[in-house]
């Protein structure tokens, strides 16, 4: 059996995939997601380690450590032994937007983390209510310019990944909206559909049915390819705004400093459990696209990537957690 064989085998064989790993662990693991049980956050991650723990031949257990947008379950893995035992679902808003909106935070988020690989992405979806006069972005920044009062936008909370999108899309515009945060989504959708909102930028799978249902507009997606469940919905890119780029992410992490060879095999479990076409199904019916790594380095330059990228659209728009 060549290499190539071997490993194609080991996705679709948990037990052989075992056998292949570098490093098999002799205890439980531990996963914690920043984030209460019920969210997507939760849901990706307790499939993923139900996956990973077939592979690995340990049971994976997963405990919600939420607070502070995240903050309080990345101390927990921050703060633990680097041994690869304690893990995070880490994310756009948990792990990079979070450690740039607090003035603070009680650990390094880049020596802190040892990235292991990606899980799954969504680009969120630009909207408005259907009062506002456009169907394109270029039409919503010429009714942006000149609106007296300004437009304004809504937002899951300060220093979200919709509040950063949106504040990202203002800045390619070239244009000052009012920023409108709300603590959570559910009431905020009820005042976009009312009109007391005019614009919420955030992922598609709860905006769908209201989309569909023509009583909010979507104008464009903001990531690189269009998306099968809203196939006529432009990019940003067809829009003329290719530097917005705004998708929410999940991925996995180890503490700092975990040996490589750990990491190496966690990566090997991640992916094969990821490969999985039922996994895979229950994944993308939340509204979230596949997206993995090929190896640690990659997510490791795609988290610094977005640090950078995130960063600039902070410190441009000021955006501090109170």
């Amino acid at each position: 059996m060549n290499r190539r064989t071997l490993f194609a085998a080991a996705l679709a064989s948990p037990s052989l995939a075992r056998h292949a790993l570098a490093w098999a662990p002799d205890r439980p693991l531990r996963l914690i997601i920043p984030f209460a049980p019920g969210g997507t956050n939760d849901i990706i991650g307790r499939q993923v380690a139900e996956g990973m723990a077939a592979r690995l031949g340990q049971s994976i257990i997963v405990e919600n450590r939420g607070g502070a947008g995240g903050v309080l379950g990345s101390e927990m893995v921050a703060k633990a032994a680097p041994d690869g035992y304690t893990l995070l679902l880490g994310g756009s808003g948990s792990l990079v937007i979070n450690s740039f909106v607090h003035r603070r935070v009680p650990y390094d988020p880049v020596a802190g983390f040892a990235p292991i690989g990606l899980m799954a992405s969504g680009a969120n979806i630009i909207t408005v209510h259907p009062g506002v006069p456009a169907r394109t972005l270029a039409e919503l920044q010429a009714v942006a310019r000149r609106a007296a009062p300004p437009l304004n936008y809504a937002s899951s909370g300060v220093g979200t990944t919709s509040h950063l999108a949106s504040a990202m899309l203002c800045q390619a515009m070239g244009v000052e909206l009012e920023h409108i945060p709300y603590r959570g989504t559910g009431p905020l959708l009820s005042d976009l559909v009312a009109g007391r909102v005019q614009m919420f930028t955030n992922a598609l799978a709860p905006m769908q049915p209201q989309v569909e249902a023509g009583t909010i507009r979507a104008l464009a997606i903001a990531g690189p390819t269009r998306n099968a469940a809203l196939p006529n919905l432009p990019t940003t890119a067809e829009a003329g705004f290719p530097s917005v780029q705004a998708a929410t992410w999940f991925a996995l992490f180890a503490t700092g400093g975990t040996p490589p060879e750990r990491i190496a095999s966690l990566h090997a479990a991640l992916n094969a459990a990821m490969a999985d076409p039922v996994l895979r199904a229950r994944i993308t019916e939340g509204g979230v696209d596949i997206e993995t790594s090929a190896s640690p380095a990659e997510l490791s330059r795609f988290y610094l990537e977005e640090r950078a990228r995130w960063g600039a659209v902070v410190r441009r728009a000021n955006i501090q957690a109170e």
